[in-house]
Protein backbone atom coordinates (compact mmCIF):
# COMPACT_ATOMS: atom_id res chain seq x y z
CA UNK A 1 0.00 0.00 0.00
CA UNK A 2 2.76 2.45 0.84
CA UNK A 3 4.96 1.53 -2.12
CA UNK A 4 5.08 3.02 -5.58
CA UNK A 5 2.98 1.12 -8.10
CA UNK A 6 3.57 0.59 -11.81
CA UNK A 7 1.08 3.30 -12.80
CA UNK A 8 2.81 5.90 -10.64
CA UNK A 9 6.12 5.06 -12.32
CA UNK A 10 4.58 5.33 -15.78
CA UNK A 11 3.12 8.74 -14.96
CA UNK A 12 6.43 10.00 -13.56
CA UNK A 13 8.35 8.77 -16.63
CA UNK A 14 5.83 10.40 -18.94
CA UNK A 15 6.20 13.74 -17.15
CA UNK A 16 10.01 13.47 -17.28
CA UNK A 17 9.91 12.79 -21.04
CA UNK A 18 7.59 15.74 -21.59
CA UNK A 19 9.74 18.12 -19.54
CA UNK A 20 13.20 17.19 -20.79
CA UNK A 21 12.73 15.49 -24.15
CA UNK A 22 14.49 12.38 -25.40
CA UNK A 23 17.61 14.13 -26.75
CA UNK A 24 18.38 15.77 -23.45
CA UNK A 25 17.76 12.53 -21.51
CA UNK A 26 20.02 10.59 -23.89
CA UNK A 27 22.84 13.09 -23.33
CA UNK A 28 22.30 12.99 -19.60
CA UNK A 29 22.44 9.19 -19.58
CA UNK A 30 25.70 9.11 -21.53
CA UNK A 31 27.24 11.71 -19.20
CA UNK A 32 26.28 9.67 -16.15
CA UNK A 33 27.74 6.52 -17.75
CA UNK A 34 31.06 8.25 -18.47
CA UNK A 35 31.19 9.58 -14.93
CA UNK A 36 30.66 6.09 -13.50
CA UNK A 37 33.38 4.64 -15.76
CA UNK A 38 35.80 7.36 -14.69
CA UNK A 39 35.03 6.72 -11.04
CA UNK A 40 35.63 2.97 -11.43
CA UNK A 41 38.95 3.55 -13.17
CA UNK A 42 40.11 5.98 -10.49
CA UNK A 43 39.16 3.52 -7.75
CA UNK A 44 41.14 0.75 -9.43
CA UNK A 45 38.05 -1.35 -10.06
CA UNK A 46 38.44 -1.56 -13.84
CA UNK A 47 37.17 -5.10 -14.35
CA UNK A 48 38.33 -5.39 -17.97
CA UNK A 49 41.95 -4.56 -17.11
CA UNK A 50 41.92 -6.93 -14.14
CA UNK A 51 40.45 -9.72 -16.26
CA UNK A 52 43.07 -9.15 -18.98
CA UNK A 53 45.92 -9.30 -16.46
CA UNK A 54 44.48 -12.46 -14.92
CA UNK A 55 44.24 -14.26 -18.27
CA UNK A 56 47.78 -13.25 -19.23
CA UNK A 57 49.11 -14.77 -16.02
CA UNK A 58 47.19 -17.99 -16.64
CA UNK A 59 48.44 -18.28 -20.22
CA UNK A 60 52.12 -18.23 -19.24
CA UNK A 61 53.42 -21.74 -18.86
CA UNK A 62 55.60 -22.51 -15.86
CA UNK A 63 59.32 -22.87 -16.36
CA UNK A 64 60.73 -26.28 -15.62
CA UNK A 65 64.12 -27.89 -15.74
CA UNK A 66 66.85 -26.16 -17.71
CA UNK A 67 64.74 -23.10 -18.63
CA UNK A 68 64.09 -22.35 -14.95
CA UNK A 69 67.78 -22.68 -14.06
CA UNK A 70 68.74 -20.49 -16.99
CA UNK A 71 66.32 -17.75 -15.96
CA UNK A 72 67.51 -17.94 -12.37
CA UNK A 73 71.13 -17.59 -13.53
CA UNK A 74 70.16 -14.53 -15.59
CA UNK A 75 68.50 -12.93 -12.57
CA UNK A 76 71.60 -13.44 -10.43
CA UNK A 77 73.90 -11.95 -13.08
Amino acid sequence: MGGIGIWQLVIVLLIVFLLFGTKRLKGLGSDVGEAIQGFRKSMGGDNEANARDHTQVQQQCPLTGQAARQQQAERQA
